[in-house]
């Protein structure tokens, strides 16, 4: 596999190109807010075109109206289309609607090494998923009491 040293603005329509024609795209993120299942320019991660809606505790990688890429959890959905939140974060992000997505995460790969992939969809990787959404309202309540 060929590995390419780029920023994801310029590599955006390649990206979209490939998940359009049902390949996948590999890099590693950088950023806090997945903490600490996906570590900031250590592990790399996988991205495929969704298969129809996301479901809650999917990861979504979208692009913002301000053009900022992101990597969040889906924790819920509303009228005004999906709620997300980092697994490191507490803030949740409404409005993420479908023409947003770009993907959804389907392996991370730790330290980038593809031989020890975790699989999105492995009954442990949604156990930890289930249990990283529902400990949200506790690291709130921490964060807030830190701040005090």
């Amino acid at each position: 596999m060929k590995s390419v040293s780029t920023n994801l603005g310029d590599a955006y329509p390649i990206i979209c190109e490939t998940l359009n024609n049902n390949g996948s795209v590999t890099f590693t993120p950088h950023g806090t807010s997945m903490l600490p299942i996906i570590r900031d320019g250590i592990d790399s991660i996988c991205i495929k075109k969704p298969e129809g809606k996301l479901k809650k505790y999917d990861v979504a990688f979208y692009r913002r109206k301000n053009g900022q890429f992101v990597l969040h959890r889906v924790i819920g959905e509303n009228k005004n289309g999906y709620v997300l939140c980092g697994d490191n974060q507490v803030i949740k992000e409404h409005g993420v609607t479908d023409d947003m997505i770009i993907g959804v995460l389907a392996e991370i790969y730790p330290d980038n090494v593809t031989d020890k992939a975790i699989l999105c969809n492995s009954f442990k990787y949604r156990i930890y998923s289930f249990f990283r959404v529902k400990s949200r309202i506790i690291r709130y309540c921490v964060a807030k009491a830190k701040r005090y």
